[in-house]
């Protein structure tokens, strides 16, 4: 199945706020021993090394960390409560821990097993909306930490669709730098998890 064109490493150079407003509008694929998944990004938010205390590496690398110093172009999926699985996109040099967490999908393949991983949910507007539930209905766990996006299974492609106006916001559920505006989603976007 076709998504587009995968990106290439070049595609993640440059400054993390830039590189996450790229990545709307792009193709997360994941090819799985189940079946192909696959959803438009139209919701991110960039967490950066310096100033940015909400940043899993802004107090130094760890064995959890790790990929977010990785080379750009690298998976950093991490748990959270114990139960959700957490998708980033790690965008700085080799050697910098900053990544873009990718919180919602606008699904465009593999919906009926989204549905399944979702535990029979039936409404597609909420399928990949959120972080946890984007990662559920993708399929995406501990195993893709540190994955290579450029390499199948799981991969993020350009099908050259032009996405209109991008809003910039503040995060959402952190306690720490709350304030600062790196938020950035699909104004028109129904797949948004909050407006």
């Amino acid at each position: 199945m076709m998504m587009g064109k995968r990106l290439v490493a070049g595609f993640y150079n440059g400054k993390t706020e830039e590189v996450a407003r790229r990545l709307l509008g792009k193709i997360l694929v994941h090819e799985s021993p189940e079946g192909t998944t696959a959803g438009r990004i139209v919701e991110v938010e960039a967490y950066l090394s310096e100033g940015d205390p909400a940043c899993h590496a802004s107090r130094g690398k760890t064995k959890r960390n790790a990929p977010m110093f990785g080379p750009p172009g690298t998976a950093y999926v991490y748990l959270i409560y114990g139960i959700h699985y957490c998708f980033n996109v790690v965008t700085a040099p080799e050697g910098i821990g900053e990544a873009v967490l990718v919180r919602a999908l606008e699904p465009v393949a593999g919906l009926d097993l989204m549905a399944v991983r979702r535990g029979g949910l039936e409404d597609k507007y909420s399928l990949c909306k959120g972080p946890g539930n984007l990662c559920a209905a993708m399929g995406i766990a501990k195993h893709h930490n540190s994955h290579d996006l450029s390499r199948v299974p799981l991969y993020l492609a350009d099908d050259g669709k032009v996405c209109g106006e991008i809003v910039t916001a503040t995060r959402i559920g952190i306690s720490q730098a709350a304030e600062l505006p790196l938020r950035f989603y699909l104004a028109n976007s129904p797949y948004v998890s909050r407006k």
